[in-house]
């Protein structure tokens, strides 16, 4: 089943035809012959059960959102106070893989919505981050995917989402620049309007 607001760029567990395992072992096999090409001892004891270790990583830890079947049950509430004004989780932890490297980018997702008749558990705000997060990605379309999943689940074009982050294959490799961060933002419904774009900025001006 297609999950709204992911990318059509991802297939199923089912689609693959290949069990949590069998990948394990398909990239823990050539993972261990990259090693081999870089002239890496595999006998090691430091180094030999590093191609499983990689591969167990991979499928069940940082490329766990590839895995459709992971995404987090959401629950939702009715608004029975009637809150009707910008709700704001910030400071979400985002730790992603740069689809072009491989390499980590790391920082913060500050996420708002206004509520009509229903508002979310405010830890599945950061599981959807942390969900979408969880593949290699880049983060222009990480902060599309995280809008329009919430956009589908609550039912709403009033969403906001502000993203950001350092490169490692910015500041690691290539230009290695360690002082510059990347900026994205998805503002949506009444927050493309000036007022709440301002409010929702000013909500964590000055953070950490």
């Amino acid at each position: 089943m297609q999950i709204s607001g992911e990318s059509n760029l991802l297939i199923s567990t089912a689609e693959t035809g290949l069990t949590e395992n069998e990948k394990i072992n398909i990239i823990e096999f050539h993972f261990s012959k990259i090693m081999e090409t870089l002239g890496l001892d595999l006998n090691d004891h430091n180094l030999k059960e590093t191609p499983f270790r990689v591969a167990k990583m991979y499928v069940t830890e940082i490329f766990e959102g590839l895995n459709k079947e992971t995404f987090p049950k959401i629950s939702l509430f009715d608004n029975t106070y009637e809150y009707n004004e910008m709700l704001i989780e910030k400071g979400i932890q985002v730790y992603s893989y740069c689809e072009r490297h491989f390499l980590p980018f790391i920082g913060k997702a500050h996420v708002a919505y206004i509520p009509g008749k229903k508002v979310i558990g405010l830890s599945k705000i950061n599981r959807i981050v942390k969900y979408f997060a969880r593949r290699p990605q880049v983060q222009e379309r990480l902060t599309i995917e995280i809008s329009n999943a919430l956009k589908n689940i609550l039912q709403t074009d009033d969403v906001a989402v502000y993203i950001e982050a350092k490169h490692l294959c910015v500041s690691a490799r290539g230009v290695e620049d360690t002082n510059s961060v990347t900026v994205t933002t998805c503002l949506c419904g009444r927050f493309s309007q000036s007022e709440n774009k301002d409010a929702f900025y000013a909500a964590f001006k000055g953070r950490p």
